[in-house]
């Protein structure tokens, strides 16, 4: 299983940026540094130990590194990958994740068992410490299970604590959740969530830009952290010590230009610090899912959700039935309210009624007395 076609299987650009993702250590930084100095990556891995030294960042220890990736069996980890259900995703294929496109570092390749789906594009990440309280837990579950449940899917790291009971949440809601792993999707870390990685799988994926055999180090986390929050509209903290994993998300996200939503912990809780230094400087304080969905801006382009549903604003999800069928026949141009009423089959004073609502919950706009559009 590969989403890769045999053209690009031959490509030197693929060949050796999967070379790369073999080799335990060369981060997004060091692979960019590597693509701008030689201008491609097939000239990188070309290049002598002493070539390599020239560039930023790289040294001795890193050279040797790359050199010898030259020497991996690319064909043995294309035929694991075939065996054990893995796909590799290239900025090029059609399930690449938009969002990672723009982050400043984007990966290379990505390794994927199970699926990303378009729908994906409506993600939240729910992050937080690994040494977790049961209040942490049981409220990183809650807002797993309600975001899930009004048709997010769920980001987060498979980590102990908040992560795992964020992917819990998900997969209890019978929702979609995608785990970003800082190790090889074949070397699941830590090793007493393979059961639950095999559940996140089944409801979504499990996603690493380390190829599938290569061990988690410690390095790999705040790398694998841009990732999570790069794919999401927003992210959720859920109890962070000061100095935790979780607060270099948040301070990602914010290079990222996503929201950053935090949960308001105990004051002489040691994990609660973090997560209160957040609010103190300017994030938003939630209480519940709906304080998350009412602070999500539009998406940068209409998602279709299924045939008769597509979204502009995240907010679209809390909708009603009949607020729904309304909004779904209003057009982003002006359109008269005789048209709509035509289009959506019901009582005129009952769109009149729903167009009032959708416009206090800033969906729509009247733009005169006989005309109405959707806010893009």
């Amino acid at each position: 299983m590969s989403s890769v076609d045999d053209n690009t299987l031959q490509d030197p650009e693929f060949i050796a940026a999967l070379r790369l993702a073999l080799s335990s250590g060369i981060g997004p930084a060091k692979v960019q540094a590597l693509q701008s100095y030689f201008g491609s990556l097939s000239a990188a891995m070309a290049a002598t130990s002493s070539q390599l030294q020239a560039v930023s960042g790289i040294g001795p220890k890193v050279a040797k590194t790359i050199v010898s990736a030259s020497q991996f069996d690319v064909q043995s980890e294309l035929e694991h990958c075939r065996d054990f259900g893995i796909q590799i995703l290239t900025r090029s294929s059609d399930s690449f994740p938009e969002l990672l496109c723009e982050i400043a570092d984007p990966p290379t390749l990505l390794f994927v068992k199970g699926e990303i789906l378009p729908c994906d594009e409506l993600a939240v990440a729910i992050v937080g410490t690994r040494h977790a309280t049961h209040y942490g837990k049981k409220q990183a579950e809650r807002f797993g299970y309600e975001l899930a449940k009004a048709g997010f899917t769920i980001v987060s790291g498979l980590a102990r604590g908040i992560d795992a009971a964020a992917h819990r949440g998900a997969i209890k809601a019978k929702g979609r959740t995608i785990a970003f792993l800082g190790g090889g999707v074949s070397k699941i870390y830590p090793p007493e969530h393979v059961d639950l990685a095999e559940e996140v799988t089944g409801s979504g994926a499990i996603v690493s830009e380390a190829a599938p055999l290569v061990s988690p180090i410690a390095g790999a986390f705040p790398q694998r952290n841009r990732l999570i929050t790069g794919m999401s509209l927003g992210v959720v903290i859920i109890e962070a010590a000061t100095r935790s994993g979780a607060l270099i998300s948040a301070r990602m996200a914010m290079e990222q230009n996503r929201e950053v939503f935090a949960l308001p912990g105990q004051i002489d809780n040691p994990v609660a610090r973090g997560v209160n230094s957040l609010i103190r400087d300017g994030a938003t304080l939630v209480q519940s899912v709906d304080d998350v969905i009412e602070q999500l801006g539009p998406l940068q382009k209409p998602l279709q959700i299924s045939q008769a549903q597509t979204v502009i604003q995240p907010a679209e999800l809390k909708l009603n039935d009949q607020e729904q069928q309304v909004l779904q026949h209003i057009d982003l141009a002006p359109m008269s309210l005789d048209a709509l009423v035509a289009r959506s089959k019901l009582p005129v004073h009952r769109v009149l009624s729903t167009l009032s609502i959708l416009e206090m919950k800033r969906l729509i706009v009247r733009t005169n007395g006989t005309t109405v559009q959707r806010i893009a």
